[in-house]
């Protein structure tokens, strides 16, 4: 109220000695949006940290996702959150776009689950490839035993036979779990004969008739 009775008592004290106020109004009152909006975008930040403090939904050295933005959290600040990505990236998470968003706490999961999609010829044995998907998982120690395993044909594709593979382990050996069944799978196709297609595409050549002359 004081700095508005101030601005009045300017613009009147400018306009008695012919000063054209029109444009003074103008420009305060561009300022005076301008600040506004950037207070309304820091107040919502500031709101949306007491939210994160209050309710806390990750701590720092977690594992999140902040709308698509997948990191360790580093810390948890007023305004903004501070995220290290698995790049090395330091990315700084507004806090008004967290509460907005949706929030994925990996850290938070005990055990998470590998899906993979695995594809053979058609001409492979479709018994002999469940049994080899089955002993590959079911020798993984890491993989949980008290979670359901799955090893089923999925898909009939456009040039493969597709099985999905479905296995849980501790989220710490998560992305482990991935590479090596995914190696062992290609050693011991390889092995046994079955091999995993390339796309293909039929092309039939039509021969047209001459024209009449």
């Amino acid at each position: 109220m004081r700095y508005a009775v101030i601005a009045f008592t300017l613009i009147a004290a400018l306009g008695r000695v012919g000063v054209q106020t029109a444009s003074v109004i103008a420009v305060l009152g561009a300022a005076g949006l301008a600040v506004g909006l950037a207070l309304q975008g820091s107040l919502s930040n500031l709101a949306a940290g007491v939210l994160l403090v209050m309710f806390r939904p990750f701590r720092a050295g977690e594992y999140v996702d902040l709308g698509g933005i997948a990191g360790t959290v580093q810390n948890v600040q007023i305004f903004s959150t501070t995220l290290r990505t698995a790049d090395g990236k330091i990315v700084v998470v507004p806090n008004g776009k967290i509460i907005a968003g949706n929030i994925i706490n990996f850290s938070r999961e005990p055990a998470r689950r590998n899906e993979f999609i695995i594809g053979v010829s058609y001409d492979a044995d479709i018994d002999k490839v469940k049994q080899l998907l089955t002993s590959i998982i079911e020798s993984d120690d890491r993989i949980l035993r008290d979670r359901e395993m799955t090893v089923r044909l999925n898909e009939l594709g456009a040039s493969s036979v597709n099985f999905v593979v479905r296995v849980w382990s501790k989220s710490s050996d998560l992305q482990n779990v991935y590479w090596d069944v995914l190696e062992r799978i290609k050693r011991d196709f390889d092995a046994n004969g079955i091999s995993f297609p390339y796309p293909q595409m039929d092309v039939h050549v039509v021969q047209l008739p001459e024209k009449a002359e």
